[in-house]
């Protein structure tokens, strides 16, 4: 169920008018407008990265926090902000994570924050949408687009309204200023410069 639903309406052929596309807002999606905080409990931000050239290495993000703010009548006017805390990566191997804090690449102590504020947003068709914005990392910010699906709302248990989005990105960390690597001895490198950033949402509105 997307943001807009489309009706055609034909106008009178005896007068010579054209036919004209119109654009119904959905009542039940508008009605979603409204201020969300990130649910961090239930959402994840992760990564996945080559490895040696032949597999994939995938990481998260334990602490995050984020505000949305959803226009159901209008989705050019939403926003989103994320804050993820470097110090909460984990990829399952201690030295491995420990590696990624320090100075190699992400350098946390630093450099805690990523950071991300959207600049634009738009609807692709249907559930599909496209969010523009900067991404910060090591104080270094440069533009990011994703993609998201919105893949619905619901009132839990407790009562709250949520809503919930599935998203992907793909960056080169060398443009943050990530370029660390090793050469392998068969040829290629060790960690790969493209890196596939994941996201799975849910927000409670506010208020």
């Amino acid at each position: 169920m997307g943001l807009f639903t489309r009706r055609s309406q034909t106008a009178d052929h005896h007068n010579g008018a054209a036919a004209v596309a119109t654009l119904d807002v959905d009542p039940a999606l508008a009605a979603l407008t409204g201020d969300y905080v990130i649910d961090a409990a239930h959402s994840s931000i992760g990564f996945t990265v080559r490895h040696a050239m032949v597999t994939n290495v995938r990481g998260s993000f334990a602490e995050h926090e984020g505000t949305l703010h959803l226009d159901g009548a209008d989705p050019a006017r939403s926003t989103a902000a994320i804050d993820v805390k470097i110090p909460s990566v984990s990829t399952g191997i201690a030295d491995r994570d420990a590696h990624l804090l320090g100075s190699d690449f992400f350098d946390a102590e630093l450099f805690p924050l990523m950071t991300f504020r959207s600049t634009e947003a738009r609807q692709l068709g249907g559930d599909a949408y496209r969010i523009t914005g900067e991404l910060t990392i090591k104080d270094v910010t440069r533009p990011l687009a994703i993609d998201l699906e919105f893949t619905g709302s619901a009132k839990d248990v407790y009562g709250n309204e949520r809503v919930g989005f599935e998203g992907s990105a793909e960056i080169l960390r060398s443009d943050w200023g990530l370029t660390w690597n090793a050469a392998l001895e068969a040829g290629g490198v060790m960690v790969s410069d493209k890196v596939k950033l994941t996201f799975d949402i849910s927000a409670i509105k506010q208020g």
